[in-house]
């Protein structure tokens, strides 16, 4: 998984460690002339006149600097620090640190960015993560106890999982302190993979033992109920349906009575795939939500559409705000920038991972875990 970004992060460690290389290469401060050794230095044409030690003015008791004890060099005054440039990179250096400005970061971050935006991060969101990156790297001394390589990972960790844990939620603590029945409906287009992963999550709740209402809202696409009820006979969860062409809000309604009436925990809606320029699709979605009040509202689209996922992503958030978001087909997904993008993109989590055709394939979504991914060697 997320094998292409994997690739371009670690490279970015390694040319941010090359640049640290170029950027020791400044003279140390012992070799650095300054205004204070150039004007000791004699002038080579010029004869240097002799002076006698008694012409030579000797300092009062008071001024007499304590003597350093037997074996040990007097020290002389320390100079005062250059405020910056390369003076400042060379004492930096003799510190065992290393101060990297915008100009030595310009081609690294530049590199970093068209990486990001080539594994599917969205433009706003890899500018989101260049600027922290730079924020953290940039005129600060860093100590070479590791590589800054390494100091830029961390700066790049910090600033993807920030996106990531953005309104966080727990999706089991959630469902265990709710009211209920707890609602949960799930949107998308056709083909990503909604059906499945509402079958997945029934598996998966039950287990948990909860009691588990599906609810076949897709009442538009020729099929859909029947491949749902497939799915909720051999997993032995209780469906609700009505005929194709029906109001979906109705079903979802009627299954969320039945629900009430049964002691049942859990209610999964299924809704009509649609593109948000079905206008009377979209329409029906918010229908939905005015009628049952969903307590969550589930995004649900594949990990490999990159970029055209994002864009979904918002669309569909801007007509129903979505509560989470999870990702299909990742196990196939060498890219792994839609995850990011989308939860920058909704302001909402990623809550699961489809990783697999089988029931138990659904995996609950860690930002450290998903982050170790990226770094991963």
């Amino acid at each position: 998984m997320f094998d292409k970004l994997k690739q371009k992060l670690n490279e970015f460690k390694q040319t941010i460690d090359e640049k640290v290389k170029a950027v020791s290469g400044a003279p140390a401060p012992s070799e650095a002339p300054t205004p204070e050794t150039e004007a000791l230095k004699p002038e080579p044409s010029q004869p240097q006149p002799q002076v006698s030690a008694a012409a030579t003015p000797q300092p009062s008791p008071a001024e007499k600097p304590a003597e350093a004890p037997a074996g040990k060099p007097t020290e002389a005054p320390a100079a005062p620090k250059p405020a910056g440039g390369i003076l400042n990179k060379a004492i930096a250096l003799t510190k065992g640190e290393v101060v990297l400005s915008e100009k030595d970061l310009e081609g690294p971050l530049w590199e970093l960015e068209m990486a990001l935006l080539e594994s599917d991060v969205a433009l706003p969101v890899a500018e989101s993560i260049i600027k922290r990156v730079k924020e953290d790297l940039t005129g600060q001394h860093k100590k070479f106890l590791r590589s800054t390589g390494d100091l830029a990972e961390d700066a790049l960790r910090d600033s993807i999982a920030s996106i990531l844990n953005t309104n966080a939620l727990d999706f089991d603590d959630f469902v265990r302190k709710s009211n209920r029945p707890v609602v949960i409906t799930f949107i998308g287009v056709n083909g990503a993979g909604k059906t499945t992963t509402i079958a997945k999550l029934g598996e998966r709740l039950k287990e948990q033992g909860y009691g588990v209402v599906i609810a076949a809202g897709d009442t538009f696409r020729a099929g859909a109920i029947e491949q749902l009820e497939k799915h909720a006979d051999r997993l032995g969860i209780k469906m609700i349906k009505h005929a194709q062409g029906a109001d979906p809000a109705a079903v979802i309604y009627d299954a969320v009575q039945f629900a009430k009436n049964n002691k049942k925990d859990i209610v999964l809606a299924d809704t009509a795939g649609r593109l948000h320029t079905n206008i009377n699709l979209m329409e029906q979605l918010r229908k939905i939500n005015r009628v049952v009040k969903p307590d969550l509202v589930i995004f649900v689209d594949e990990a490999i559409a990159g970029n055209d996922a994002v864009e979904r992503a918002k669309l569909f958030n801007d007509a129903v705000p979505v509560s989470g978001t999870i990702l299909t087909k990742a196990d196939a997904d060498a890219k792994g920038g839609a995850a990011i993008s989308i939860a920058h993109i909704t302001g909402k989590p990623i809550l699961f991972l489809g990783v697999g055709q089988e029931y138990k394939d659904l995996k609950k979504f860690e930002t450290d875990w998903f982050v170790d991914r990226l770094f991963e060697r």
